[in-house]
Protein backbone atom coordinates (compact mmCIF):
# COMPACT_ATOMS: atom_id res chain seq x y z
CA UNK A 1 0.00 0.00 0.00
CA UNK A 2 1.20 3.50 -0.47
CA UNK A 3 0.54 6.79 0.25
CA UNK A 4 0.08 10.02 -2.15
CA UNK A 5 -1.34 13.39 -1.14
CA UNK A 6 -5.09 12.52 0.68
CA UNK A 7 -4.75 9.27 -0.61
CA UNK A 8 -4.09 5.59 0.47
CA UNK A 9 -4.13 3.08 -2.55
CA UNK A 10 -4.07 -0.34 -2.52
CA UNK A 11 -4.28 -2.56 -5.57
CA UNK A 12 -8.00 -2.47 -5.89
CA UNK A 13 -9.73 0.96 -4.51
CA UNK A 14 -8.43 4.48 -3.29
CA UNK A 15 -9.70 5.78 0.11
CA UNK A 16 -9.55 9.20 1.05
CA UNK A 17 -7.27 9.45 4.03
CA UNK A 18 -6.13 6.23 5.37
CA UNK A 19 -7.00 2.55 4.86
CA UNK A 20 -10.30 1.61 7.06
CA UNK A 21 -9.61 -1.52 8.92
CA UNK A 22 -11.93 -3.11 10.99
CA UNK A 23 -14.26 -0.42 12.89
CA UNK A 24 -12.59 2.41 11.64
CA UNK A 25 -14.29 4.85 9.39
CA UNK A 26 -13.09 5.75 6.20
CA UNK A 27 -13.79 6.51 2.16
CA UNK A 28 -12.91 4.55 -0.58
CA UNK A 29 -13.26 5.30 -4.44
CA UNK A 30 -14.22 2.61 -6.47
CA UNK A 31 -14.50 2.51 -10.28
CA UNK A 32 -18.03 1.95 -8.97
CA UNK A 33 -18.42 4.97 -6.91
CA UNK A 34 -17.93 6.15 -3.57
CA UNK A 35 -18.64 4.26 0.28
CA UNK A 36 -18.47 5.20 3.36
CA UNK A 37 -17.26 2.84 6.09
CA UNK A 38 -17.08 2.01 9.69
CA UNK A 39 -19.55 1.75 12.82
CA UNK A 40 -21.61 4.66 12.13
CA UNK A 41 -21.50 4.95 8.57
CA UNK A 42 -22.03 2.55 5.54
CA UNK A 43 -23.49 4.32 2.37
CA UNK A 44 -22.72 4.14 -0.94
CA UNK A 45 -22.93 6.34 -3.94
CA UNK A 46 -22.90 5.65 -8.01
CA UNK A 47 -20.26 8.19 -9.30
CA UNK A 48 -23.18 9.73 -11.19
CA UNK A 49 -24.86 10.83 -7.68
CA UNK A 50 -21.91 11.97 -6.05
CA UNK A 51 -21.76 15.74 -6.40
CA UNK A 52 -18.33 16.78 -4.47
CA UNK A 53 -15.95 15.62 -2.13
CA UNK A 54 -14.53 17.70 0.23
CA UNK A 55 -11.55 17.08 2.72
CA UNK A 56 -11.32 19.35 5.79
CA UNK A 57 -9.89 20.14 9.06
CA UNK A 58 -6.55 18.71 7.34
CA UNK A 59 -3.39 19.67 9.40
CA UNK A 60 -1.08 21.60 6.24
CA UNK A 61 2.29 23.25 7.46
CA UNK A 62 4.94 24.31 5.33
CA UNK A 63 7.77 21.64 4.90
CA UNK A 64 9.98 23.33 7.43
CA UNK A 65 6.79 23.37 10.21
CA UNK A 66 6.20 19.94 9.17
CA UNK A 67 9.44 18.38 9.79
CA UNK A 68 9.76 20.53 12.84
CA UNK A 69 6.38 19.13 14.43
CA UNK A 70 7.64 15.67 13.38
CA UNK A 71 10.39 16.04 15.44
CA UNK A 72 8.57 17.25 18.47
CA UNK A 73 6.07 14.77 18.24
CA UNK A 74 8.70 11.88 18.41
CA UNK A 75 10.31 13.38 21.31
CA UNK A 76 7.50 13.10 23.24
CA UNK A 77 6.54 9.93 22.69
CA UNK A 78 10.25 8.88 23.02
CA UNK A 79 9.96 10.80 26.42
CA UNK A 80 6.91 9.88 27.53
CA UNK A 81 6.34 6.55 25.70
CA UNK A 82 2.95 7.21 24.96
CA UNK A 83 1.90 6.53 21.36
CA UNK A 84 -0.89 8.62 19.90
CA UNK A 85 -3.27 7.40 17.04
CA UNK A 86 -2.59 9.38 13.71
CA UNK A 87 -4.58 12.90 13.15
CA UNK A 88 -7.86 12.83 11.55
CA UNK A 89 -9.48 14.97 9.23
CA UNK A 90 -12.90 14.95 8.02
CA UNK A 91 -14.09 14.12 4.57
CA UNK A 92 -17.53 15.49 3.23
CA UNK A 93 -18.97 13.41 0.69
CA UNK A 94 -22.27 15.76 -1.06
CA UNK A 95 -24.58 13.52 -3.01
CA UNK A 96 -27.81 13.90 -4.30
CA UNK A 97 -29.44 12.10 -1.36
CA UNK A 98 -27.86 14.78 1.01
CA UNK A 99 -24.41 15.48 2.81
CA UNK A 100 -22.38 12.59 4.77
CA UNK A 101 -19.43 13.57 7.17
CA UNK A 102 -16.41 10.94 7.88
CA UNK A 103 -13.68 11.38 10.47
CA UNK A 104 -10.73 9.60 8.58
CA UNK A 105 -6.92 8.95 9.98
CA UNK A 106 -4.34 11.11 7.81
CA UNK A 107 -2.23 8.27 5.91
CA UNK A 108 1.12 10.70 6.02
CA UNK A 109 3.29 10.68 8.62
CA UNK A 110 2.50 13.06 11.73
CA UNK A 111 -0.77 13.67 9.61
CA UNK A 112 0.77 16.66 8.46
CA UNK A 113 0.51 18.15 4.37
CA UNK A 114 1.93 20.75 2.26
CA UNK A 115 0.17 23.58 0.96
CA UNK A 116 1.13 21.75 -2.22
CA UNK A 117 -0.03 18.31 -1.39
CA UNK A 118 -3.23 19.24 -0.02
CA UNK A 119 -4.41 21.92 -2.66
CA UNK A 120 -3.88 19.48 -5.25
CA UNK A 121 -5.01 16.92 -3.28
CA UNK A 122 -8.49 18.83 -3.21
CA UNK A 123 -8.12 19.81 -7.21
CA UNK A 124 -8.07 15.67 -7.82
CA UNK A 125 -11.15 15.31 -5.91
CA UNK A 126 -12.82 18.01 -7.48
CA UNK A 127 -11.97 16.63 -10.70
CA UNK A 128 -13.45 13.25 -9.99
CA UNK A 129 -17.06 14.80 -8.97
CA UNK A 130 -16.65 17.07 -12.01
CA UNK A 131 -15.78 14.24 -14.80
CA UNK A 132 -13.17 15.70 -16.07
CA UNK A 133 -10.87 13.29 -14.79
CA UNK A 134 -11.98 9.28 -13.98
CA UNK A 135 -10.92 7.63 -10.85
CA UNK A 136 -9.84 5.13 -13.68
CA UNK A 137 -6.84 6.43 -13.71
CA UNK A 138 -5.92 6.29 -10.19
CA UNK A 139 -7.01 2.72 -9.78
CA UNK A 140 -4.72 1.72 -12.45
CA UNK A 141 -1.82 3.85 -10.74
CA UNK A 142 -2.66 2.15 -7.63
CA UNK A 143 -2.43 -1.73 -9.29
CA UNK A 144 0.96 -0.92 -10.54
CA UNK A 145 2.23 0.50 -7.80
CA UNK A 146 0.42 -0.09 -4.40
CA UNK A 147 3.26 -2.56 -3.46
CA UNK A 148 6.05 -0.07 -4.24
CA UNK A 149 5.42 2.04 -0.45
CA UNK A 150 5.28 5.51 -0.40
CA UNK A 151 6.97 7.88 -3.51
CA UNK A 152 9.53 10.75 -2.58
CA UNK A 153 7.32 14.43 -2.10
CA UNK A 154 8.96 15.43 -5.57
CA UNK A 155 6.88 12.32 -7.33
CA UNK A 156 4.11 12.34 -5.08
CA UNK A 157 3.70 16.04 -6.32
CA UNK A 158 3.91 15.18 -10.04
CA UNK A 159 1.81 12.53 -9.68
CA UNK A 160 -1.00 14.75 -8.43
CA UNK A 161 -0.05 17.40 -10.66
CA UNK A 162 -0.78 15.13 -13.94
CA UNK A 163 -4.18 13.28 -12.20
CA UNK A 164 -5.95 17.28 -11.04
CA UNK A 165 -4.62 18.08 -14.91
CA UNK A 166 -2.51 20.92 -13.61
Amino acid sequence: MTMVGLFWFTDDCVYVGAEAVGTASGVRLTGDGVETLGLEHGSSWSWEKVRRIEAADVAVRSAGRRLASMALDSVVVLVTGDGVLPPAFTVRVDTVDGTEEVSVYSPAVGGIYTPVEYDLSRAVLERLTDRVSTIGELLAWGRDHAADGTPRREEREALLRRWAGA
